[in-house]
């Protein structure tokens, strides 16, 4: 039987996930990566296999979709008793309004549902693990965020970067409305911004977006290993060990911009979000952290 600590990482072939998931793995956990391409998730295996001489899991899934969401929850379920640490990494941002394979805005999809819905269908074992942590990836792009509550999906005049701003400004909120739904339960929920990082970020979107996000990278950019420091915190510091709710940046307690500590709008939001699961799964009610 596995002794090491588990720990699962959404969005981990590339960037501050691929650097995350090299480190976990390098200090003794046992480590288990989501991608969406078989094949670059063969060759991050074998650059951490290489830097580190430790194996890694995987699992291949597209977190966009609500049905590669559950794969990866009944996947890792089939073959795990135990989950130390859930990382909500994986995510986009799109310069053209998408759709999800279930109808749904990409970047709503992607950066909000994955992690509301596979944080969800994960909780149990996680509180049969505690204590454990669920580490969700934001941005400081949330500051100039908006709930769009008339239109989350940007149906009409849609902005890539608006949507992209709300959705990291939803990553704060769900995180402090899992909090305070696992209060007592040995679980802790925390927030992050790893910084401007030179990754592949945005380099899906064309040559005007694409290329301006690659040349401000070249000029301002931190590295991903730079960046990945905040979740590997996160995800191992004593110090955190039952700290909950809050929002990190460059591994220290930050505060979040106001509409990101808006606890009624936090509670809202994980309302809608349970009405836009497209097969209705169990999720984390209000009162799943008292005593029955």
């Amino acid at each position: 039987m596995n002794q090491k600590p588990i720990c699962l990482i959404t969005g981990a072939t590339s960037g501050i996930g691929e650097v995350t998931a090299r480190e976990l793995a390098r200090r003794g956990m046992h480590v288990v990566i989501v991608g969406r391409s078989a094949k670059r998730v063969a060759a991050t295996i074998a650059r951490i296999k290489q830097a580190t001489g430790v194996e890694v899991e995987a699992l291949i899934a597209d977190l966009s979709s609500q049905a590669g969401v559950r794969s990866v929850a009944e996947a890792f379920l089939q073959r795990h008793q135990r989950l130390d640490v859930l990382i909500n990494n994986a995510g986009g941002v799109f310069a053209s309004r998408q759709v999800s394979a279930d109808g749904i805005e990409l970047t709503w999809a992607l950066n909000h549902m994955s992690y509301f819905l596979l944080t969800n269908l994960l909780t149990d074992i996680l509180r049969a693990s505690a204590p454990a942590r669920v580490v969700n990836v934001s941005s400081d792009a949330h500051r100039g965020g908006t709930m769009h509550w008339d239109d989350l999906q940007f149906t009409r005049g849609y902005n890539g970067w608006a949507a992209y701003a709300q959705s990291k400004l939803a990553n704060i909120l769900f995180s402090n409305e899992l909090a305070r739904r696992l209060e007592g339960t040995g679980v802790t929920s925390n927030a992050l911004h790893p910084g401007f990082v030179a990754t592949r970020f945005a380099h899906n979107n064309g040559i005007i977006w694409g290329g301006l996000m690659a040349l401000m990278q070249r000029l301002f950019a931190i590295t991903p290993e730079e960046g990945a420091q905040t979740s590997i915190y996160l995800a191992t510091a004593s110090e955190v060990a039952t700290i909950s709710g809050r929002y990190f940046v460059k591994s220290r307690e930050t505060s979040p911009a106001p509409q990101a500590q808006d606890m009624a709008a936090a509670a809202r939001l994980w309302e809608i979000s349970e009405r836009m699961i497209v097969n209705p799964a169990p999720v984390l009610r209000d009162d799943a952290h008292s005593p029955a």
